[in-house]
């Protein structure tokens, strides 16, 4: 059963190269999913020193992508019917909050923020000390305020429930 398009978003959070392929893409192409990936350029590398880019790669038809498209060439692949951002870094969530689209997957978030009937679920991943930031709480709840589903302590896998509810 083929669901739609879903954007998965990943920030560098410590751990991520270790369990996103295995919890979240290919989970999600078991359920049907069409995938398209789209990293922060700070991760990129943590996937190619554990030989995890070509086997994301793999899941999908869609190019990964971290580097923004030239002008002269067209959009890779339609907005997404849903998103999800896991992990989503202390630095990523604030940008997020404030519309700051300064790398190719927080355009794509913001742009699917806009998209009336895009589902989009942010998991945050961040330290203690970042989350006592005074600003922390007011950028969960403005991203919680456009609609975005923000949850924290979740397995990466239960994720895909959220966008069937």
């Amino acid at each position: 059963m083929t669901r739609g398009l879903l954007g998965l978003v990943a920030s560098g959070c410590g751990g991520v190269e270790t369990w996103f392929r295995t919890e979240l893409a290919e989970p999600a192409a078991q359920r049907g999913w069409r995938l398209a990936i789209t990293l922060t350029p700070t991760v990129v590398p943590w996937f190619e020193e554990a030989g995890e880019l070509a086997e994301l790669q793999a899941l999908t038809d869609i190019e990964i992508r971290w580097r923004p498209r030239l002008p002269s060439r067209p959009k890779p692949h339609p907005t997404p019917d849903a998103f999800i951002f896991a992990p989503a870094s202390a630095n990523s969530v604030a940008k997020l909050a404030l519309g700051i689209g300064d790398n190719q997957a927080l355009t794509a978030l913001n742009e699917a923020m806009g998209v009336e009937g895009c589902k989009v679920v942010v998991m945050p991943q961040a330290s203690a000390d970042k989350r006592r930031h005074p600003m922390w709480e007011t950028h969960l709840k403005t991203l919680t305020g456009a609609g975005v589903v923000v949850v924290t302590d979740e397995a990466p896998g239960r994720l895909l429930d959220l966008l069937d509810t």
